[in-house]
């Protein structure tokens, strides 16, 4: 039996750039339709992504919703992991994220990087 392949994207956008913000999630869905499984870590400006209601509001010109990506991730039980000193630094609890995300912090996200065979970043 062969373990699942992992893949991991760091998202550092979120209204501040809307196309780079999305981009990751449509990999990241591509990823999934190819059996491979994505491990998404928010960090930065991404943190609002995790967010209650924050995805929605991101629309980049030409590219898919966010939400409904990110939703479709977080559905079939992928990682979304939220950057725990970046929430403090922009005042966001833990009961201000959406259900499906967890905080994480360096070692949490080292943890999860080693387990990816690519790491991508945006």
């Amino acid at each position: 039996m062969t373990e699942k392949r992992r893949i991991g994207f760091i998202v550092t956008k979120a209204e501040d750039d809307p196309e780079k913000a999305t981009l990751p999630f449509m990999i990241a869905t591509m990823a999934l339709a190819m059996d491979v499984e994505p491990l998404v870590i928010l960090q930065g400006e991404g943190v609002r992504l995790g967010v209650k209601g924050f995805a929605e509001r991101i629309a980049a010109k030409g590219l898919q919703p966010l939400e409904p990506m990110l939703a479709g991730i977080i559905e079939a039980g992928c990682s979304v992991m939220v950057c725990s000193p970046c929430m403090l630094e922009r005042g966001i609890a833990e009961e201000d994220l959406r259900e499906g995300v967890f905080v994480g912090g360096a070692a949490k996200v080292v943890e999860a990087m080693l387990e990816c065979v690519n790491m991508a970043s945006y």
